[in-house]
């Protein structure tokens, strides 16, 4: 029986930590799984195809049986994050993922956190203690950087998202651009995709239409700061937009893995500050 769960996300950390646990438990006893949010870039694709030869096994594939989209998601909501976190990590992962663990036999499952997570890693030890899961990052002392000379060495070449010079690998894909990236993020993808930047600002202005008081996924830290759109919305004029905004470097949040909340140990970083949680109660 395949009684080790590996999580793959797509991102470098989730890989290596995969490896590792197939090199501790052997390939017979691994499985490796793949959330799949409809959102991923394509050379996620690529890098899951390398993974799995590296690997010498293969990543299947769960995705959400009531969603056809991620935008399906935000629709029905009428909100992009909340108390809980990104409604779409909560719908198109976490609960793809408690599904399919409640209808399978498995004994561990491994999470890609690094060194730095470590107090992420013990509020899911602590707050889900049903996961048994297992760290091999933190097992071998490995960050980040590490993970990226690792996949480097074995002869793969690592997501086009490092590449462009973001910290993760999340939702590149169709509906352009992670909802938990932060002001610098945001700013980025106005310059790497403009297009993409307009399809979801025009999201915002959508959301906000359809529940009738304002919808972002940003907030201004500074004193009095409020609300951020991606773009200014005519029907709100007082509140700022993203060009209003000074400039940053993007520091995404944290990998989405369907565990949101799961660093409650750590103090809020600049990125989680500056995101707008306060819109709806999921349920």
């Amino acid at each position: 029986m395949n009684n080790i769960i590996g999580w793959w996300s797509g991102g470098i950390t989730s890989a290596v930590a995969c490896n590792l646990g197939i090199e501790l438990y052997g390939k017979k006893n691994v499985r490796i799984i793949f959330i799949d949010t409809m959102n991923e870039d394509l050379d996620t694709y690529r890098f899951m195809a390398d993974c799995e030869k590296w690997y010498g096994i293969e990543i299947e594939i769960i995705k959400s049986e009531k969603f056809n989209s991620i935008e399906d998601v935000w629709i029905k909501y009428k909100a992009l994050n909340n108390a809980a976190g990104a409604v779409c990590s909560s719908t198109l992962k976490r609960d793809v993922r408690e599904k399919w663990q409640k209808d399978n036999e498995w004994k561990h499952q491994i999470f890609g956190f690094d060194l730095k997570e470590s107090k992420r890693a013990i509020g899911m030890t602590l707050n889900h203690p049903k996961v048994k899961a297992i760290y091999p990052l933190m097992m071998y002392g490995l960050h980040k950087k590490d993970c990226i000379n690792i996949v480097q060495e074995a002869g793969l070449k690592i997501p086009k998202a490092y590449e462009m010079g973001y910290l993760n690998n999340n939702c590149l894909g169709k509906h352009f651009g992670c909802v938990q990236g932060g002001i610098g993020y945001w700013q980025k993808i106005k310059i790497d995709n403009p297009k993409a930047f307009e399809k979801r600002a025009n999201l915002e202005h959508k959301l906000t239409k359809l529940k009738g008081k304002p919808v972002t996924m940003l907030k201004d830290q500074s004193a009095n700061g409020g609300l951020v759109f991606l773009k200014h919305n005519p029907d709100y004029p007082t509140i700022k937009d993203i060009s209003m905004m000074k400039g940053r470097p993007p520091k995404p949040l944290v990998d989405c893995n369907g565990f949101c909340g799961t660093n409650d140990f750590e103090e809020k970083n600049e990125t989680e500050n500056e995101l707008n949680w306060n819109q709806l109660k999921l349920f």
